[in-house]
């Protein structure tokens, strides 16, 4: 090959190589161009998303978020605590007027949700603060304009009706989570205003609410997670919803045991789930439970009941009256007296209420469980009204000095106390110059005459002046109708006669214990004196000096009127008896025994003063009667004062007999 020619292939190859670099560099500079482009595409897009506004609706719920924080922050602090009611309404404000705020929204998803959760926080305020009516108007307002025109039954009349209409055009949707929150809020309505028919009626609905929400099916994952961008509820719906479920249950199942349905109340307490639920409404079940198996005569079940409602919730005053009760009808004072002595104690101690559920205690348990038949169920007598039935139960039963204590912490707590919450007791306690008596008798027996004695002094002091020459009893038709026009003065003054006759009385009984007769004499013919000044008018007939036979229920100021004559007639035939005036004390004691035939004292004595006087078969009949005699007083429906004397000189049925057998007249 020649050198031209080797130069011009030589020229054309390294032609061709520069035609490939230059073709490479192009492609490289067009592919580096075209990264630039995309990157500065890319830059452009990052700050637009990072400098983009935020939207009104985040900041709403922003808005709504913190209006929940700031009640729950306040609701954490124990000294807001007891201002509720007051930051209740303000919170209720603020939402409303929140709510306002944001109802000209576009009837987006996001945006709808948003206003919902408003009117459930709303609703929640409302409902606390009991103003039903309108929790209802909102509710239903607020799903109207949520839905439109998806419900078919818009105007019905009737709410089941027209809340299955809501559930099913909902079913599918992404607001159904929203309106079963607002259904727990209609729930809660019908439960505080006991509409217990509507409840049942809307059972299957109401326990798939509560099986949806505990699954947490159709929730939002980010309102779960507690995420900013998310609506927060003042409320947990879901704890909010099984705390309702039990107290359904608690109120459903006292309105059966009241309408006397107490099996089947029974039954469903037993089928009902198992629920994370407050100490006390779970303990409530268990005294449901026992109420059940009471009315269904079952009292040794009935007190497992109870010792269970007592191991959950140790606070439970029902749970320890109801107790009481059962050991009272089973004659087992022993166990009374200590159920009402622990009762006592707990309803001493401070009011300590256990946190509801987590974010449910604006709706309390006393807002929800609120019908006659709960309340029945749960009623127990106050503090004051316990601890009088305990120092009369200790008396009554051998225990006098733990009675006499009671009695005078009783009195204390009397002197400190309120008078008018005092007189609005229920029960009512007896009056003031009753309980002076009552404790003057207990101290009696006590062996403690002379405080007995200053505390009569203290009844006669404020009572004597103000006594009628002249008192009429009424029978029980007569006095209603007087106290319905007004004219109870003449009761007041029979009652203050009374006492001061009961006072003299015991001062009486304190002489004799002391063995001073002349003293005891005078006291005695005292109460005689007060006593005299009463008749009794049966309608149609003219007052007359009341008799036994009139006597036709104890308690009544004529049965306590025979009772004082009876005692005060007894107690001076005895004092006659121990200075020898046997013709005195006979008549007494036989006066006392027209008065008062089941008085043992007066039988006894009367026959001592027969035999005295040598009238000894008379004797004998009289104490062979005495002895026989099967009428016996109630002790338990009588006040301690109106009590034979357990002081004073007493006879011995067995030394009596034997004086009898001895003078060979036991068959006379």
């Amino acid at each position: 090959m020649s050198s031209s020619s080797l130069s011009t292939g030589g020229s054309a190859a390294r032609y061709n190589i520069r035609i490939a670099i230059i073709y490479f560099l192009s492609e490289l500079a067009l592919t580096n161009e075209g990264k630039f482009k995309q990157n500065i595409i890319r830059s452009s897009t990052t700050r637009n998303k990072m400098y983009q506004p935020p939207s009104l609706l985040d900041a709403w719920i922003k808005e709504n978020n913190n209006l929940v924080n700031k009640w729950k922050d306040r609701g954490n602090d124990a000294l807001i605590r007891d201002q509720d009611q007051t930051h209740l309404r303000l919170s209720s404000d603020e939402f409303c007027t929140f709510l306002e705020k944001i109802q000209g929204i576009p009837p987006l998803v996001d945006h709808t949700r948003l206003e919902l959760t408003v009117v459930y926080n709303s609703c929640v305020c409302i409902t606390a603060q009991s103003q039903f009516s309108e929790a209802e108007l909102l509710l239903k307002q607020a799903i109207t304009r949520a839905l439109q025109e998806m419900v078919d039954d818009q105007n019905t009349s009737n709410p089941l009706v027209w809340w299955r209409s809501v559930l099913r055009s909902v079913e599918s949707t992404e607001l159904k989570p929203c309106v079963l929150h607002l259904l727990c809020l209609q729930w809660a309505v019908w439960l505080a205003t006991c509409q217990l028919k509507t409840m049942q009626n809307f059972k299957d609905e109401l326990f798939c609410l509560v099986e949806t929400l505990s699954t947490g099916v159709g929730e939002d994952k980010k309102g779960q997670a507690g995420s900013s961008d998310f609506p927060l509820p003042l409320i947990d719906p879901r704890m909010l919803s099984e705390q309702l479920q039990i107290c359904t249950a608690i109120a459903q199942g006292a309105e059966r045991l009241a309408e006397g349905w107490s099996s089947e109340a029974l039954s469903d307490l037993q089928t009902a789930p198992s629920l994370s639920a407050p100490r006390t409404l779970v303990a409530y079940t268990h005294l449901l439970s026992g109420s059940c198996l009471v009315h269904m005569n079952r009292p040794q079940m009935a007190l497992q009941c109870f010792r269970k409602a007592l191991e959950t919730d140790s606070q439970s005053v029902c749970a320890l009256y109801q107790s009481m009760l059962i050991y009272r009808q089973m004659g087992n004072t022993q166990a009374e007296i200590q159920a009402l002595r622990l009762l006592h104690s707990t309803l001493m101690l401070p009011c300590t209420t256990e946190p509801a559920l987590p974010g449910t205690h604006l709706l309390s348990q006393s807002l929800l469980l609120c019908s006659q038949s709960v309340s029945h169920l749960l009623w127990v007598p106050s503090a004051l009204s316990v601890l009088h039935t305990l120092a009369q139960k200790c008396v009554l039963h051998r225990r006098v000095s733990e009675g006499v204590e009671y009695y005078l912490d009783l009195l204390a707590a009397l002197h400190s106390e309120n008078q008018h919450a005092v007189q609005t007791e229920v029960p009512p306690l007896p009056r003031m110059p009753e309980l002076y008596l009552e404790t003057g008798a207990a101290l009696l027996m006590a062996q403690q005459p002379a405080d007995c004695m200053a505390l009569c002094d203290e009844v006669i002091s404020s009572t004597l002046e103000l006594l009628p020459e002249k008192v009429v009893l009424k029978e029980p038709e007569e006095r209603c109708e007087a106290e319905t026009t007004g004219c109870v003065e003449g009761e007041e003054q029979a009652e203050m006669l009374l006492w001061t006759a009961a006072a003299y009385l015991l001062q009486g009984h304190c002489y004799t214990h002391l063995k001073d007769w002349k003293q005891s004499i005078t006291h005695y013919t005292r109460c005689i004196n007060l006593l005299v000044r009463v008749r009794f008018k049966k309608s149609g007939f003219p007052p007359q000096i009341p008799s036994s036979d009139l006597v036709s229920k104890k308690g009544t100021d004529l049965c306590i009127l025979q009772r004082l004559k009876g005692l005060s007639l007894c107690g001076r035939g005895i004092s006659y008896a121990q200075t020898d005036q046997l013709r005195e004390a006979l008549r007494d004691l036989q006066l006392s025994l027209n008065a008062l035939p089941e008085c043992v004292g007066a039988g006894l004595w009367c026959g001592e003063a027969l035999w005295r006087l040598g009238r000894r078969l008379e004797a004998a009949a009289c104490w062979k009667k005495t002895w026989s005699a099967t009428t016996q007083s109630s002790e338990e429906s009588l006040s301690i004062y109106l009590l034979e004397p357990q002081t004073g000189p007493s006879l011995d049925s067995a030394e009596l007999r034997h004086r009898i057998q001895e003078h060979g007249i036991l068959s006379a």
